[in-house]
């Protein structure tokens, strides 16, 4: 029997529990460990903070037959074992870290602020929504794709509350006209823009910024994401922000038994300087990690990871989107889709994610450097 553990239950961490149950060897014994019983779809996470569809599913209704679900946190790792947050332990041959990503701490006084990094985050941000009065004023601060969407889903689903989106800019990453189209959608969603400005400071009643304060009486933080400090706690070798290190196999250097998938792990050089932390980079990544340790455990040589990166979809309420199609090194290509057309395309991309982890022997991806399209990776 080899025992494989898999820490971490989101995009990554599903999609390689899913695929090593999937091969057929029943030799193999998959348990996944994480701190909570379901999966959160976290692309969903702006729609369920702003009062939409529940974004969290059962794992006993995603996981295939015979994976073992253990809940609880990952406190440390061993070398053939990690020690848990209530106190036990589990032992492994082949550990797969795939814990992903957390919201990154904000400025001072950021704890008067709601999330919607986690989905605790996003439920207190749901119910302090709906006790708002009409004509609150809401300020999203952050113009990454997690403000520009939470900012629209509020506005759309609270027409009656006055939201303004707060940064140094919207959509910086991407071309001056894509980055005007979102801004003018925004606008006809009702959202108000202030950009230029920097959030120094967050208040119970507003915002400080460097050109003076902003009055609030919800403040949402959508600003960048930070990893779990598990890997550095461990002493495995990491990356200056944290993130665990592996080869371009996704085996973890010096640690052979460890192999990495998801927004915690940091490929090196052309395997992984283009991958954002992502569910179209984390699915391929557990898909790709899982044949990994299949390899190890048969003995071979594991083969170096290859991902293409297709696009940003961007939802901006239920009836708009924004499509940046991207080169497979993610920097934009000249097509865009915008408008109804781009909600449905994201829409369908969302769907095709839990689809996928269904079905992991089948799912492909968009390889790195090759001009064979696998064009079925998530959009995000």
């Amino acid at each position: 029997m080899t025992r494989v553990l898999v820490a971490g239950a989101g995009y990554a961490g599903v999609m390689a529990a899913n695929r090593l149950a999937a091969a057929g060897q029943p030799d193999v014994h998959v348990t996944v460990v994480n701190p909570r019983p379901e999966f959160v779809e976290r692309v969903r996470l702006h729609e369920h903070a702003a009062g939409g569809p529940d974004a969290k599913r059962p794992l006993s209704d995603l996981l295939r037959r015979g994976v073992r679900l253990r809940v609880g946190k990952v406190n440390a790792i061993a070398e053939r074992s990690v020690g848990l947050e209530d106190g036990g332990s589990l032992e492994f041959d082949y550990l797969l870290y795939a814990v992903g990503s957390t919201a990154a701490r904000g400025p001072a006084g950021s704890g008067n602020a709601w999330g919607i990094g986690d989905l605790d985050d996003a439920e207190s941000l749901r119910r302090r929504l709906r006790l708002l009065p009409p004509g609150a004023r809401v300020v999203v601060v952050g113009g990454g794709l997690t403000g520009i969407e939470s900012a629209a889903e509020i506005a759309y689903r609270y027409p009656s509350l006055s939201v303004e989106l707060v940064s140094r800019s919207v959509a910086a990453w991407l071309p001056e006209s894509s980055r005007a189209s979102i801004e003018r959608r925004l606008a006809n969603a009702g959202v108000r823009l202030r950009t230029g400005l920097r959030v120094t400071e967050v208040h119970t009643d507003g915002v400080e910024t460097d050109a003076g304060k902003l009055a609030s009486d919800c403040t949402v933080w959508a600003g960048s994401f930070d990893v779990p400090d598990l890997a550095l706690r461990s002493g495995l070798p990491v990356t200056a922000d944290g993130r665990l290190r592996t080869d371009d196999t996704l085996v973890c250097p010096g640690h052979e038994r460890i192999v990495g998938a998801g927004d915690a792990v940091a490929p090196p050089g052309q395997a992984g300087d283009h991958l954002r932390m992502s569910c179209q980079a984390a699915m391929p990544m557990g898909a790709h990690g899982a044949d990994t340790v299949l390899a190890l455990i048969r003995g071979e040589r594991p083969a170096p990871v290859s991902i293409g990166m297709a696009g940003q979809g961007i939802s901006l309420g239920r009836r708009d989107g924004f499509i940046q199609a991207t080169h497979r090194d993610d920097s934009p290509r000249g097509f865009t889709l915008s408008g109804r057309a781009a909600a449905v395309v994201k829409e369908r991309v969302c769907r095709f994610t839990i689809t996928a982890m269904r079905f992991p022997r089948a799912y492909r991806w968009l390889p790195r450097g090759t001009s064979a399209v696998h064009a079925r990776a998530a959009i995000r």
